[in-house]
């Protein structure tokens, strides 16, 4: 049998599902009497939950609507349904309610569990918000809008994943754009042509550690020039990962260079750009 606080949350849930919910019902589902079903159903009415009762055949209870907003639960489904909607209107798909969808949103995503957050990403890659100064047409048929920046993947998760991010970096990768998007996830970046053999990769974690793991799993060489907090970290990897391994040419160390500039990670390593060449 479910404790006191675990029947009740079931009792919740049940009870918000629009339709009548007849007593001996809900005893069968929650393993209890009915006498118990009837004290849970006044614990919630005291806890501010408007259940409403009816008689007879078709009778029993249901969840209505009462004066103030009680707390609410939400299945998988339900959540990442919520979600997506909050952070489409939190980018201005309903003028005047950003403030307040961000608001309920960073409530959400706070419990959302991982693999929510993670269906929520694939759906919303798949998605964008219609400018606010560009209302929808009405009627049966409406002309596809073209996506900001023309590429929708990429305006939607730079959006969305970047707005969490708390440190942010510009890399330059040395290689094909394509190859790049290749070997990282949506939520990670986006990736920018500078050329055919270079790109930018715009990226982002909560911590410079996350940052630093990104760039390692993409095994391709790659200069960082911002920001210096990230420089400096990668800086102390590289040193690190150097005092791991046997010393070079037979275990004489190989001369260094005085640096002072943008790092970059070529054939594999991380080291810093000499000087002169971080100032072409």
């Amino acid at each position: 049998m479910l404790d006191t606080s675990a029947r009740l949350l079931r009792l919740l849930s049940l009870l918000q599902t629009p339709r009548a919910w007849p007593g001996s019902e809900l005893a069968e589902r929650l393993g209890v009497s009915g006498r118990t079903v009837r004290n849970d159903i006044d614990r919630l009415r005291e806890l501010g939950y408007p259940v409403d009762a009816t008689r007879g055949a078709a009778g029993g209870y249901r969840l209505g609507a009462g004066a103030a907003m009680p707390p609410l639960l939400l299945d998988d489904e339900e959540a990442v349904a919520v979600t997506i909607a909050l952070r489409t209107a939190a980018q201005g798909a309903a003028p005047g309610t950003e403030e307040t969808s961000l608001r309920a949103l960073a409530k959400l995503e706070q419990v959302l569990p991982s693999r929510l957050r993670r269906r929520v990403r694939a759906l919303q890659a798949y998605t964008v918000a219609v400018p606010a100064d560009r209302p929808a047409p009405t009627g049966p048929r409406s002309a596809p809008r073209e996506p900001p920046g023309g590429d929708l993947a990429a305006y939607v998760s730079l959006g969305v994943s970047g707005a969490a991010w708390r440190h942010h970096a510009r890399v330059t990768v040395h290689a094909p754009a394509a190859t790049v998007v290749e070997r990282i996830n949506p939520a990670v970046g986006t990736v920018e042509a500078l050329d055919a053999d270079s790109c930018v990769l715009i990226t982002g974690a909560d911590t410079l550690q996350t940052l630093a793991v990104h760039l390692g799993m993409l095994d391709l060489d790659f200069d960082v020039t911002e920001p210096v907090e990230l420089v400096t970290h990668l800086r102390r990897l590289a040193e690190r990962y150097a005092r791991s391994t046997p010393p070079p040419h037979g275990g004489e160390e190989a001369d260094g260079e005085e640096t002072d500039g943008p790092l970059t990670g070529r054939r594999g390593s991380v080291e810093a750009v000499p000087r002169e060449r971080a100032g072409r």
